[in-house]
């Protein structure tokens, strides 16, 4: 069954969505304060996983693991709200973290694999790809917030512990390879993993995504549309 011009623009559109839940999600977290805007933040996180999970067409057993990070988020917020009286304590917001750490993780998953599954490349890819890149940033800065809840001393040394906004802005300043050098990790696992998000973002940037706007032609362009034979 062919699909219609309508039909591939509202698929498209859900991407486009992911990709504004996405960062509404960074500017919710930037300016997050207390439980409450952790609260927040998780669940617009939880919004984001399942609109990944929709707009990737993803199957029956992709929804039960979507819907079983959503009561595990679900489950956090509660603890964070109700059991502590918006006072997060130390087991609680490691709760979250591991939480929000899932959800950025399995999202670009999800709709990495059905990207790969598609046979054309269209403004859904594209719309797709940048969702990806965007979620590996925001995978990396609750994954290094994670490991300054877990680790004894402070994750940037002299520069202290950091706060969302600093795990934020180190995350996309490694993702993008720029380096201002401002913020170090003091200690591993801290280095090793801004070396892989590093690694990651540049071959994320050299191939997949620069091969998927190579190949992107706009309907009706003349590469979909070869000249008529005299």
């Amino acid at each position: 069954m062919a699909v219609t011009p309508l039909a591939g623009t509202r698929a498209a559109n859900r991407y486009g969505w992911v990709i504004v839940l996405i960062l509404t999600s960074y500017v919710t977290s930037v300016n997050a304060d207390g439980s409450l805007g952790i609260t927040i933040v998780m669940l617009f996180e939880l919004v984001t996983l399942w609109l990944a999970f929709s707009a990737s067409e993803s199957y029956r057993a992709q929804r039960i693991v979507g819907i079983a990070c959503v009561l595990v988020g679900i489950g956090a917020v509660a603890t964070a709200v109700f059991g502590h009286v918006f006072e997060v304590d130390g087991a609680a917001e490691r709760l979250i973290a591991v939480a929000s750490v899932a959800a950025y993780l399995i999202a670009p998953l999800v709709i990495l694999r059905h990207l790969i599954r598609r046979q054309v490349v269209d403004q859904r890819t594209v719309l797709g790809a940048i969702a990806i890149y965007l979620l590996l940033g925001m995978t990396f800065a609750f994954t290094f917030r994670l490991i300054a809840l877990l680790q004894s001393g402070p994750f940037f040394g002299d520069n202290g512990p950091g706060n969302n906004a600093e795990f934020l802005f180190f995350s996309f300043i490694t993702l993008t390879t720029t380096g201002y050098g401002n913020l170090v990790p003091a200690s591993n696992p801290g280095q090793s993993i801004a070396v892989l998000e590093a690694i990651l973002g540049q071959l994320f940037l050299v191939t997949a995504l620069a091969k998927i706007v190579s190949a992107w032609r706009l309907p009706g362009s003349a590469a979909n549309n070869p000249p008529a034979s005299e």
